[in-house]
């Protein structure tokens, strides 16, 4: 078989990472360095590598981050009270292994949603299946999805997914409708998947938040207990930059 037709049969295949390598191996020249055993492991390697960034960009597009955040990029100044040890022991992401839940609060522009979707895409590089939802626009969703009779579809949609990130938790009342929403959501997932919460308003004050206390009480037992917390300090990072 001659090149032309190994490079064609591997674009048949699907074999994209192994191709590039192929092909660039005769721009190169670095086949000749290789042993045979060698030259094949490196073609499988760069096959495994381009298969696995492939990956994480689809998770990536797929969990609609609103940025790209990096735990390096966490700013860490004593005035912001964040537990540096905490948070660098979620970097391995066994958290989601674990079902465990997240609660990040504090004042408007603190990084709440800075540092969840930097775990989010640290989840999406270890290959895990993460989801970005401002509440209220998730609200308005399933809302939808029971009007048109496909609630039970996008709920088993959200549920398939390791990791569920809500941001601006509590920016609205959670009533008649939406806290028996949020009651199917958390159901799902508790003990199954983990979830983290962002949230201007304190812990302490979320039972308020919830028009029908039973359903509030349901909900937050399956939310507050044994959930990973940071509390935020400081002034706004947002304010901060724009001062600079």
């Amino acid at each position: 078989m001659n090149t032309n037709a190994t490079i064609e049969k591997m674009q048949q295949m699907r074999l994209h990472g192994m191709k590039r390598a192929y092909e660039s191996s005769f721009e190169t020249r670095n086949q000749d360095t290789f042993t045979n055993d060698e030259f094949i492991a490196w073609l499988i390697e760069s096959e495994d590598n381009q298969r696995n960034n492939s990956r994480t960009e689809r998770l990536l597009k797929n969990a609609r981050f609103h940025y790209q955040a990096s735990l390096k990029e966490i700013n860490y100044s004593p005035d912001r009270e964040i537990d540096r040890n905490q948070l660098t022991r979620l970097w391995d992401c066994s958290f989601v292994d674990r079902y465990e839940n997240i609660i990040i609060t504090g004042c408007t522009g603190t990084g709440k949603s800075f540092i969840a979707t930097a775990l989010g895409y640290q989840c999406c590089i270890k290959g895990y299946k993460v989801l970005y939802y401002n509440l209220g626009k998730l609200f308005n969703k399933l809302s939808m999805a029971k009007a048109d009779g496909t609630y039970m579809k996008e709920l088993a949609k959200i549920e398939k997914h390791d990791l569920l990130i809500i941001d601006d938790f509590g920016l609205q009342a959670i009533n008649n409708e939406k806290q028996l929403i949020l009651m199917d959501l958390i159901e799902d997932r508790n003990q199954k998947k983990s979830t983290i919460f962002c949230s201007q308003v304190p812990v302490k004050n979320w039972y308020d938040l919830i028009e029908e206390k039973t359903i509030a009480d349901a909900i937050l037992d399956r939310i507050i207990h044994t959930a990973i917390r940071f509390e935020l300090k400081g002034e706004s990072m947002r304010k901060k930059m724009k001062n600079k």
